[in-house]
């Protein structure tokens, strides 16, 4: 819903601001407000490139005079038309309202929640603000002049109720119109700008997760990690924005999609709320119930109006979200088949080695990076190469990565290396973790720490001389790898391919790994090759109509449309051998 938020919130705002124009040009037809609309939303979208360090110095002043125009021009209608407005502070007319009004009332709940829409998106400014500095600019700042502004704009009705549909151009005074109409453009940029950003930064958080296609990520800001770009992205909200543009142009049945949007949001974090007070903050069950039950039930009576008005617009933002949940939900299925393939089907070390004498393998100069989402045990990517062409590099490193649900992880815990077999065969095991909000190093970077890293583990693993020996079996999978830490222990791993894997740790006293550092300084010298699998998902023949449907056709598309494992790894392609395989899950 926040993703089709960052469609709608561009197109309503700039298109309200823009309409703003036929205040003082009456004659000027619709299709031109919706011309000058879109050009200002392909400006808006092609500037993102550049990211928002550059320009965001204006953001403030610019919202900052926006807040003081608008709080202006309401004191001035509150003086002028009606000063017995501020009475409506009151709640004694909300509840006069309903009496009054009945089912029109509650009916106009739908269009009063869009004089809160955007606080939904104020999440998006915790990454570079504090909460103290939100709180204290939206208390002292921001809802007085909202408040100001939207008395002002009642005054002025009740002495011109003839101007209900143009109401807030038509309150500003005549001397200040176009100043307060450019500044109002510039604010709608200004706010569809930090909903885009959010967007982008959802987007990026749940392609961390394994929840969305690969995607470009590009970091904008050096400073700032929260500062991000995704190309492709960016044009699918552009196509989007000007689609609703174009194909609505009446900003009424885009409010009502904009309002339900909202709401939705609202609800939904509401309802969240409740598990972070639980399971986070450690509170009493009967305190988020108190929380969920007061600000659920406002909400709910606001969203019991906007989806009365699912017909009149409100079906775009509830179709675009089905819609990316589905994608979503398909990729992280056929992601979790992928892997659960591949850990069902890795060979064994000792079966591995049993097949050299038999297909004659080679070991040549180099260093090989073995990319795998298997954790223990030898993928079948690997297994198929060496079957098909046997022979592979004097040291290699299957790597393996780990996205983690915590924001960031420490340098010092980035790597878990660990040795696959007897010294002699010079096989390692590296597990790189990235918490969502990491940002990801080149590859030449990316290579100098990986194997700076595996020559550390050695030379702790020469000079613990005085470590005592000591063995223990530990059970490895998926789910329990995050225990993992980065010890200078030695693990040689042994036992099945399939299920738990079975691994020894032993501790040496005085190990001399000398040659080992060697050959690891020689096969640096002669070059790095990177292997990874380019693997064809499909679903067995027995498969449901709907399972192959998700898995052969839309998973299918979307591995082929997005952006390839070594792109998004930043992979050279010169050094690049990938192995083609057929999954059947």
């Amino acid at each position: 819903m926040v993703i089709a938020d960052g469609i709608l919130t561009p197109s309503m705002s700039v298109l309200s601001a823009v309409y703003g124009i036929k205040t003082k040009a009456g004659g000027l037809h619709d299709s031109y407000a919706v011309l000058i609309t879109c050009l200002i939303l392909v400006g808006l979208f092609a500037l993102q490139h550049i990211g928002t360090h550059r320009v965001g110095f204006l953001f403030a002043p610019i919202i900052l005079l926006w807040l003081l125009s608008i709080s202006g021009v309401g004191i001035y209608n509150i003086i002028q038309w009606n000063p017995r407005v501020v009475s409506a502070l009151s709640p004694y007319y909300v509840y006069k309202l309903f009496k009054l009004t009945g089912k029109d009332g509650w009916t106009s709940l739908g269009g009063i929640v869009l004089c809160i829409t955007g606080a939904e998106a104020m999440f998006a400014d915790l990454g570079h603000f504090s909460q103290l500095s939100i709180r204290i600019a939206f208390t002292a700042i921001i809802y007085p002049s909202l408040i100001l502004a939207y008395m002002g704009e009642a005054a002025y009705l009740s002495k011109h109720k003839e101007d209900l549909q143009r109401s807030f151009y038509r309150a500003i005074p005549e001397v200040v119109f176009w100043p307060v109409f450019i500044i109002a453009t510039l604010a709608t940029v200004v706010a569809s700008q930090a909903i885009i950003s959010a967007t982008f930064s959802i987007i990026s958080q749940c392609w961390a997760l394994k929840c969305f296609p690969r995607v470009k990520i590009i970091h904008t800001s050096n400073q700032m990690h929260g500062q991000i770009y995704i190309p492709e992205v960016n044009w699918m909200l552009m196509v989007f924005c000007l689609l609703v543009v174009i194909g609505f142009r009446d900003t009424d049945m885009i409010a009502n999609a904009y309002g339900l949007t909202v709401i939705i949001v609202m609800f939904v974090t509401t309802c969240l709320m409740f598990l972070v007070i639980v399971m986070v903050w450690k509170r009493n069950i009967l305190a988020a119930f108190i929380f969920v039950t007061v600000f659920g039930f406002v909400e709910l009576l606001y969203l019991s109006s906007c989806l009365a008005k699912v017909a009149k617009g409100g079906w775009i933002p509830l179709i675009f979200s089905l819609i990316v949940l589905s994608v979503m939900y398909i990729w992280h299925y056929g992601t979790l088949q992928k892997q659960s393939f591949e850990s069902h089907n890795r060979t064994s070390l000792d079966m591995l080695l049993s097949l050299g004498p038999s297909v004659g393998i080679n070991r040549v100069r180099g260093i090989g990076l073995i990319y795998t989402n298997v954790l223990s045990g030898i993928p079948p990517m690997f297994s198929h190469f060496v079957t098909s062409f046997p022979a592979f590099h004097q040291v290699l490193i299957f790597v393996t990565f780990q996205f983690l649900t915590t924001p960031r992880v420490s340098a010092n815990q980035r790597f878990i290396v660990s040795r696959i077999g007897p010294a002699e065969f010079r096989l390692y095991r590296c597990i790189v973790r990235f918490g969502y909000k990491d940002a990801r190093k080149d590859s030449y970077a990316f290579e100098t720490d990986l194997i700076e890293t595996v020559r550390v583990f050695l030379q702790h693993e020469s000079d613990d001389g005085d470590a005592r020996d000591s063995v223990s079996e530990m059970p490895v999978n998926q789910h329990e790898s995050d225990r993992l830490r980065d010890d200078v222990s030695m693990r040689v791993e042994n036992g099945s391919g399939a299920g738990l894997t079975r691994c020894k740790r032993v501790r040496f006293c005085g190990v001399d790994n000398s040659k080992e550092l060697e050959d690891l300084e020689d096969a640096r010298e002669a070059g790095l090759a990177y292997m990874m699998g380019n693997t064809c998902v499909l679903a067995r023949e027995t498969s449901s109509f709907v399972k192959k449907f998700a898995i052969n056709i839309v998973y299918g598309f979307l591995r082929r449309n997005c952006r390839s494992p070594s792109t998004a790894l930043g992979v050279p392609h010169t050094s690049l051998i990938e192995v083609g395989m057929a999954y059947r899950v």
